[in-house]
């Protein structure tokens, strides 16, 4: 179902001692150096995703965007580019200086946690992240602080489990999810880790945006979901994109941020 591949990396901290959380900072810490050259592409699922997001945000008329779980600063440098106000919350000082000598203003990521941002309620007109949440063992934390300090959009640029391996797969991984039997089997499909461990994406967690779509149709008035990558055979669906892409950029808007 999920890849199930733990591999070591030269810079992966191995110990037993160590909690995930913590292995993960180290194994960015450890090579911020290459997190550019392995991680960011502009032709990749969040280099698409990141270029909606500036499309829409010219067409809601949003001004200031916080973009969280940074890393050197891909969409950031994108907004600023784009002449929109845009912070930055990072984890890992490593990442941060690496934007940093890659051209990122000093001080416009800051660090700390998606789970603990450090901005009062609605002080920025959207709040957004790119890859971020597969790295989180519960994300509905990091979504409640995403949703507090927006005032009109959300977006999730992230993995889509259900749109991975054959379509008996698939649709197993959502009949598991909704019975609510999926933390359970993949608990046991990975052999007690509940999670991946690769030398290319560190600590990864089985995560789909749909996931948190509960949650964030709550506050939203608004939603829109738009594929950003297929990953493997090409499957056809009229549960389009939940079954058929691997990724996926949801756009959460409330009612009141009206198009122009």
């Amino acid at each position: 179902m999920e890849s199930d591949q733990t591999q070591s990396h030269p810079g992966f901290i191995e110990e037993a001692s160590l909690n995930l959380d913590q292995r993960q900072k180290e194994y960015y810490s450890r090579t911020a150096a290459d997190y550019d050259q392995v991680h960011v592409s502009d032709n990749d699922e969040h280099s698409l995703a990141i270029k909606f997001m500036i499309a829409m945000i010219g067409l809601y008329g949003i001004k200031s965007v916080l973009d969280v779980g940074s890393g050197t600063g891909r969409a950031v440098k994108a907004l600023i580019d784009a002449g929109i106000k845009v912070r930055g919350i990072e984890p890992v000082e490593e990442l941060i200086a690496q934007g940093e000598a890659n051209g990122i203003p000093a001080g416009t990521i800051m660090q700390g946690y998606g789970q603990d941002l450090p901005f009062p309620d609605d002080s920025f007109d959207a709040v957004c992240q790119f890859g971020t949440l597969h790295h989180v063992k519960e994300p509905g934390p990091v979504i409640d602080e995403m949703l507090r300090c927006s005032s009109k959009a959300v977006f999730l640029s992230d993995t889509n489990r259900y749109g991975r391996a054959g379509m008996l797969a698939r649709l197993t991984k959502l009949f598991l999810f909704k019975t609510g039997l999926w933390k359970t089997f993949y608990f046991a499909w990975t052999r007690g880790k509940n999670c991946d461990i690769s030398d290319c994406d560190g600590i990864a967690y089985s995560y789909s945006v749909y996931d948190s779509m509960d949650q964030i149709s709550a506050w939203a008035d608004r939603i829109i979901l738009i594929p950003t990558k297929v990953e493997g055979k090409k499957i056809t669906s009229w549960l389009h994109p939940l079954l058929s892409s691997s990724h996926i950029l949801l756009c959460a808007f409330k009612e009141k941020s009206n198009i122009d």
